[in-house]
């Protein structure tokens, strides 16, 4: 059940959620896949979590490691740091505490860019926020995603199959057309400051910047 609620509410914030029911699993996942973060419950079954962190740091990866734990004793939470974990937090807890949690970790990480400069246009990766000239844009967590992963490589194309592997978990049922509405309603968007995103046919997406006219 709380896996269940933390997937749903990362997932509303345009997170792509993967999750695991065991510790052998999330082991084996974690062998073969990059991921930007992992939420660790120490309490699974097989494997515990400290088994599975311990494992994840002995293959030397780097990914921030946010535990989970009913236990908040302080010799759990130095066994757990000490295996290399990035933060602890001990059930329950209060969801905006743990999405600030996230956050924060995901701005530590090596990886992490803070803004996103295109033009006048500016995207705050932690904020989940865009303006224009300090103006704001809206736009829905799904487009902000998007437009995220295109200006991430800006004047590089991203393929649909890369937006849907960064934009959805298992499972997810992604619709043909889901990647080309969000194009569209962001383009809607973004045209009239001057920003294009250029369709390159049978490839993906390319994000351009069009002048203003002289």
């Amino acid at each position: 059940m709380l896996a269940d609620a933390l997937c749903r509410a990362l997932v509303q914030s345009a997170h792509a959620v993967d999750v695991t029911a065991t510790g052998e699993e999330a082991d084996s996942v974690l062998t073969t896949a990059n991921y930007d973060l992992v939420i660790l419950d120490i309490g699974l079954p097989g494997l515990s979590g400290l088994d599975v962190l311990r494992r994840l740091r002995n293959r030397k990866s780097h990914v921030p490691v946010l535990m989970l734990t009913a236990l908040d004793t302080l010799a759990d939470r130095v066994r757990g740091l000490d295996l290399g974990a990035d933060d602890y937090l001990a059930k329950p807890f209060d969801l905006p505490e743990l999405e600030a949690r996230v956050r924060a970790l995901l701005r530590r990480s090596p990886q992490s860019t803070l803004f996103l400069q295109h033009g006048r246009l500016k995207l705050d990766t932690v904020g989940r926020r865009v303006s224009y000239d300090d103006q704001p844009v809206e736009l829905s967590a799904r487009e902000l995603a998007v437009l995220e992963l295109l200006l991430l490589r800006e004047g590089r194309v991203v393929s649909k199959e890369h937006m849907v592997n960064h934009l959805y978990g298992w499972g997810d049922e992604v619709g043909a057309n889901a990647i080309e509405v969000y194009v569209y309603r962001i383009r809607k968007k973004l045209q009239p400051l001057g920003c294009e995103i250029r369709t390159v046919r049978g490839m993906g997406y390319l994000m351009e910047r069009i002048d203003d006219p002289a």
